[in-house]
């Protein structure tokens, strides 16, 4: 079982930066895939970045087109903590935003059906 909690979300203006964290805890919180997911208002659930293991270290990776190039994710295993880094925010990057876990294999690696652990969501928004 594994658990996740998300901090940092808050409110930025245009053009700045905000990082996301999402802390792991359990019995089992090594060489999980790993991905953050975010919802705005009247849309749907969209992946964002997703991150996994290729077999000693976590330096795969993949991304949406909407934020390729703007964001950043990593993790810290010895924290057991997943991070996203946001850069040039705008407004329509504001959603809550949601880090997820999967202790089994992921292929469609934004997909939100593959993942079935949920952290509590971070708010974030940006204002133009």
């Amino acid at each position: 079982q594994v658990q996740l909690v998300e901090s940092g979300g808050g409110s930025v203006q245009a053009g700045g930066s905000m990082t996301l964290s999402c802390e792991a805890s359990g019995d089992t919180v090594y060489n999980l895939y790993m991905a953050w997911f975010r919802q705005a208002p009247g849309k749907e659930r969209e992946g964002v970045a997703a991150i996994w293991s290729g077999g000693s270290v976590y330096k795969y990776t993949k991304y949406s087109d909407s934020v390729n190039g703007r964001f950043t994710i990593s993790r810290d295993n010895a924290k057991n903590t997943m991070y996203l880094q946001m850069s040039n925010l705008k407004p329509e990057d504001t959603a809550m935003y949601s880090c997820a876990a999967s202790s089994r294999v992921v292929w469609t690696k934004l997909d939100s059906n593959a993942y079935d652990y949920w952290g509590q969501g971070a708010r974030v928004t940006v204002a133009s």
